[in-house]
């Protein structure tokens, strides 16, 4: 009975706030009556219904599908037009190689053979699953990483759990395929920790509480990590890279190749501190190579186990070596498409200094072949690598959704004139050092991230920030490479994206554990961002310089690095 109540309550809630919040805002369009306050009551309203999420979040990117064409901002057909980019496609590729990676279980044999190779200890154990949980993130999303990588890690914290004698590790987990339904729930994440507590007072051994907590965190963190390296690693970076040839269309200075040379040092400055960080947490504040000696036989039993999983997977299959050949051209094909300081190979095709060609053109051309490339011999009856149910159960329609609406949002802003005004609001900020303005937009985002989702975040942000940096006379890459970057650092609590929402719920943390950590692990990030943007970013992307693709306000401040 308490039940049905607090769920009806909850609804009344979301009603209340989907009625009251655009009356609140309705003096916008009413009073002020210009295009600039209409796009301001859309923007506003998407963003107070994406944070508090009333409604379901791609359902909120369709707002500007309806609101745009009535204000009289943009016709209906050219607001359709911004639901479907290049993003898309690029989307649709990399979906269609995360989909082989899981079907013929590449990720098990990367995550395991990686893991023997560094050992059982629990400082380094944690740093080998750390590692692959951060490389497989950089090719696939975040959440389809850590779905591939905890149940192994699972595995062997049972097994290193059993193994003490007269120890109780509780029961297995039986949530090991935990669903994005699932996780959009912030009331299953609650009464699941309630459920798995009584399993986590089973515990006998503090330090093995605190090797599962430790273990399981960094996976969540290293998946976040380890998705910024790459431009198709996470949403915000595809994002971002759209957004920018959608208002900017003659700057051509991102590539999968320079992102890479910057965000790469990033990662491993992170992943590295932020190892450092969990281990003193919760493990041990000793030095973390002071691991010698005899094995414990917790250690002996987790290292069974990991070498039986290991061989019971065989010799690599011909779909293994074939997904992996398929990674291989991928990455070399978007290395060498324009590297920059020498013609790349789409300098073949007419056209090419046009942006014809552009890596979502090599994703789609080779995930197309996951559907044509028979995954047996003549022997058996034809079947393609992965089929189109496959493929859909693992294509994120809700982000597609999601980024369609932010790139409408971002049109209209322009074409209403808002990003302008927003631009002339912010011209004080000229006056400040650059990279103090950079700080405290990183800080800002990196706080609503935790509150709302990465995706709806930074396509929140960045309609602001470029008006920003065009108000100050400063590169528009100064402040949204930082600013989109730490989008992705939403490492406080359990609901801030699915992977943490995901580990939580295998029960071996509380959420103050992850508030702890989480706090050490955002500072780590805000701070190797900052460095890498003062330091070898600049002459990466000529960030002391205001570009010629971005255009230039009279009578504005300028400022520079």
């Amino acid at each position: 009975m308490l039940k049905r109540l607090k769920k009806g309550l909850w609804n009344y809630r979301n009603v209340i706030l989907i009625v009251l919040i655009p009356l609140l805002l309705l003096p916008l369009p009413v009073v002020a009556g210009t295009k600039e306050a209409e796009c301001a009551f859309v923007l506003l309203l998407m963003a107070t219904y994406w944070v508090t999420e009333v409604i379901p979040l791609s359902m909120t990117a369709m707002l500007p599908a309806i609101l745009f064409p009535m204000f009289g901002i943009m016709k209906s057909s050219s607001v359709a037009k911004e639901y479907f980019k290049d993003f898309h496609f690029l989307l649709v590729g990399v979906t269609c190689f995360a989909t082989s990676i899981e079907k013929w279980g590449l990720h098990r044999r990367i995550a395991l053979r990686l893991v023997t190779m560094v050992g059982v200890n629990p400082a380094w154990l944690m740093l080998g699953f750390m590692t692959v949980c951060a490389f497989l993130s950089m090719w696939v999303q975040n959440t389809s990483a850590v779905t591939m990588v905890m149940p192994i890690v699972e595995a062997v914290l049972q097994h290193i759990l059993k193994a003490k004698e007269g120890g109780c590790a509780g029961q297995d987990n039986p949530n090991l395929h935990i669903t994005l339904r699932d996780v959009d729930s912030t009331l299953f994440i609650i009464l699941l920790f309630l459920q798995k507590l009584t399993t986590i007072l089973k515990f006998r051994s503090k330090h093995d509480l605190m090797v599962c907590k430790a273990i399981c965190i960094s996976i969540a963190y290293s998946s976040n990590i380890g998705g910024i390296t790459t431009l198709p690693g996470t949403s915000p970076n595809l994002i971002f890279s759209e957004y920018l040839n959608q208002i900017y269309p003659n700057c051509s200075c991102i590539n999968f190749g320079n992102w890479l040379l910057l965000c790469l040092p990033i990662s491993v400055i992170m992943l590295l501190l932020t190892w450092i960080w969990l281990h003193w947490l919760f493990i041990s504040s000793e030095f973390l190579w002071r691991c010698g000696g005899e094995k414990s036989e917790k250690e002996r039993a987790a290292r069974k186990v990991i070498e039986d999983e290991y061989k019971s997977l065989g010799p690599m299959s011909s779909q293994e070596i074939f997904t992996g050949v398929i990674f291989l051209v991928m990455v070399l094909l978007w290395l060498t498409r324009s590297p920059g300081f020498v013609p790349g190979w789409a300098s073949l095709f007419p056209h090419s200094n046009s942006g014809y060609i552009s890596d979502a053109t090599v994703a789609l051309l080779l995930g197309l072949l996951f559907f044509i490339v028979p995954a047996y011999g003549p022997s058996r009856k034809y079947a393609a690598m992965i089929s189109w149910k496959e493929f859909q159960a693992s294509m994120p329609w809700k982000v597609a959704l999601l980024v369609g609406g932010g790139f409408a949002l971002a049109e209209g802003t322009k074409e209403s004139g808002l990003s302008l005004w927003v631009a002339k609001l912010m011209t004080p900020l000229g006056d400040l050092p650059v990279l103090a303005t950079i700080a405290v937009a990183c800080i800002i985002v990196t706080m609503v991230t935790e509150v709302a989702s990465n995706a709806a975040t930074i396509t929140i942000f960045l309609p602001i920030l470029s008006p920003l940096a065009e108000a100050i006379h400063v590169n528009p890459l100064y402040v949204l490479i930082p600013t989109t970057l730490c989008t992705s650092f939403s490492f406080l609590m359990p609901v801030s994206n699915p992977p943490n929402a995901i580990v939580f719920a295998y029960g071996h943390f509380h959420i103050m554990d992850m508030v702890k950590a989480g706090l050490g692990v955002n500072v780590i990030g805000v701070l190797a961002v900052l460095l890498a943007v003062a330091t070898w970013g600049v002459p990466l992307f000529s960030l002391d310089t205001y570009p010629d693709w971005a255009p230039v306000l009279p009578g504005f401040n300028s400022t520079t690095p």
